[in-house]
């Protein structure tokens, strides 16, 4: 699928992809709905390869939201994690609320990879009611030059907002004005939360402007040994496992430097933790700059694991080395998994994520024998920028680890999640965004926060989840307490409701 970056307005996942937030069934079903399969849709859409647009999966949509995050907040924990960068938010002043756990997250991130700590660098224009009415770029370009002036920064971002583009202020304008003054990049990010319907965009968004003014377009020279990795902010366990290999990781894009982002067209290959979050940047490098992206399954699992290795050792030359690294890992880990099955034996575990990083820790959990029947993901990719099957996670999942009986794609909806769970009843849940976590707690199950999302990556990664599920379950008893002492916000009627999406089917009536 050809990226456009001639234009500096991302194109959105639903139209790109064929992006849904709202489905119900049987995770084979929306396997064989998606555009790798091409099954019939009923008249939804059609597929398309080569540049068409993807396939249109039937979507449930409800009549009302409780609440969920937007693609200008991803720009900020992306762009805004840039070490020598400043970025600016064109918008009112509250949508800077979050940039407080951004900040903790951030300095986690950074003592975690051995950086210096230092806090993020934001500037609001803190749009008001006047510059609704007479617009905001002289706001914006004074703020320009005040990060300039303040942080002497190696490039300025700028993240739009639902309220400088419904005023319509010409931003393209103010920052090529700027960067021609300043004399580094400025770079115009548009992520208005009411462009796109699911928060992944915004990933896109900043990965596309960092393509268009930051990627070095001419390398004079090719790093044979460089890998990018596309990551967040977790810990560092992709070095230990590239240095096997001879190879050296370029993470990007939080906490990256301008310098290291810039070099990203000299490496040998791309990976990424999550296709969800690297797949754009990943085929936009190999579209301009012929980096190829490790096209495999994610690196969870021993099946996911050992593909993508050793499709890694493939692309760069050192196949010579692989195989004996997966003998001595398979050999260090197996019998410590063995161990954990037997303590894991029984339970049964509920994965409430990203679409592409929850497939790959379902198949973990069954790698370490822990029962799966359902699992909520927050957005599903019919397909991915590349449309290359050895990237369908999903369908990697049921080939590997079997079915899922009930596989729901919801935007985050908490009135949803107490169906989903009462429908299942698990012993555990494992969660990415932690606003569900409470209600789980209500409910008497625990809840384990990946705040760290390398946590169950690699081979190391089902040692790690199979102890800190037995961590958690020693707060059963706690969570147990809760659920006898508090009451639901819901109706009667609803508690007794069996369909997580009965709102939404008596809408489509």
């Amino acid at each position: 699928m050809s990226i456009n970056l001639k234009t500096s307005t991302v194109e959105t996942r639903e139209q790109r992809l064929g992006t849904i937030i709202g489905w119900d069934g049987k995770a084979s079903a929306l396997a064989d709905e998606s555009a790798y399969a091409r099954g019939e849709c009923g008249g939804c859409g059609t597929s398309g390869r080569g540049g068409a647009k993807a396939r249109r999966v039937c979507e449930l949509t409800g009549p009302f939201t409780q609440g969920s995050v937007c693609s200008e907040q991803m720009v900020e924990c992306q762009a805004g994690n840039i070490r020598d960068a400043v970025l600016i938010q064109h918008s009112p002043i509250g949508c800077g609320a979050g940039q407080v756990i951004y900040n903790s997250i951030y300095r986690n991130g950074l003592a975690m990879r051995g950086h210096p700590v230092q806090n993020i660098r934001f500037i609001s224009t803190n749009l008001r009611e006047r510059d609704m009415v007479y617009g905001g770029a002289d706001k914006l370009d004074a703020a320009i030059r005040a990060a300039f002036e303040r942080h002497a920064p190696k490039a300025i971002f700028i993240a739009t907002s639902c309220a400088s583009g419904i005023i319509g202020d010409d931003v393209e304008s103010v920052a090529k004005h700027a960067e021609a003054d300043l004399g580094i990049p400025v770079i115009p990010l548009h992520c208005e939360g009411f462009a796109s319907k699911h928060w992944s965009t915004g990933f896109d968004a900043t990965q596309h402007g960092i393509l268009r003014q930051i990627v070095r377009k001419n390398p004079t020279r090719k790093q044979e040994d460089l890998v990018n990795v596309i990551n967040l902010w977790g810990s560092d366990v992709f070095t230990p496992m590239l240095k096997e290999l001879g190879l050296r990781v370029n993470y990007v894009v939080d906490m990256a430097t301008v310098e290291e982002l810039a070099q990203m067209s000299e490496a040998a290959a791309t990976v990424t933790f999550c296709y969800t979050l690297g797949t754009y940047l990943a085929q936009g490098l190999e579209q301009e700059h012929g980096v190829p992206q490790i096209r495999a399954p994610q690196p969870y699992g021993f099946a996911g694991t050992d593909a993508w290795i050793r499709e890694v050792a493939r692309v760069t030359g050192r196949e010579d080395k692989v195989e004996a690294f997966i003998e001595r890992e398979h050999a260090r880990v197996r019998p410590k998994v063995e161990e954990l099955k037997k303590k894991l034996a029984g339970l049964k575990g509920y994965v409430a994520t990203g679409s592409a990083y929850s497939h790959s820790l379902i198949g973990v959990l069954r790698e370490l024998g822990v029962g799966v029947d359902g699992s909520l993901v927050f957005h599903h990719d019919p397909v991915y920028d590349s449309e290359d099957p050895k990237q369908d996670t999903l369908t990697h999942l049921i080939e590997n680890y079997g079915e899922v009986e009930n596989f729901t794609v919801g935007n985050r909806q908490q009135y949803q999640f107490y169906n989903l769970l009462q429908r299942v009843k698990p012993d555990f849940i494992i969660i990415r965004h932690n606003g569900l976590a409470p209600l789980a707690a209500r409910l008497g199950i625990p809840a384990i926060p990946l705040g760290d999302e390398l946590h169950a990556f690699g081979y190391q990664g089902m040692i790690n989840l199979g102890e800190a599920i037995l961590a958690v379950l020693q707060h059963r008893k706690f969570h147990q307490d809760i659920a006898g002492r508090v009451k639901l916000p819901y109706k009667k009627s609803w508690l007794a409701e069996k369909d997580p999406f009965a709102l939404a089917r008596a809408q489509a009536e």
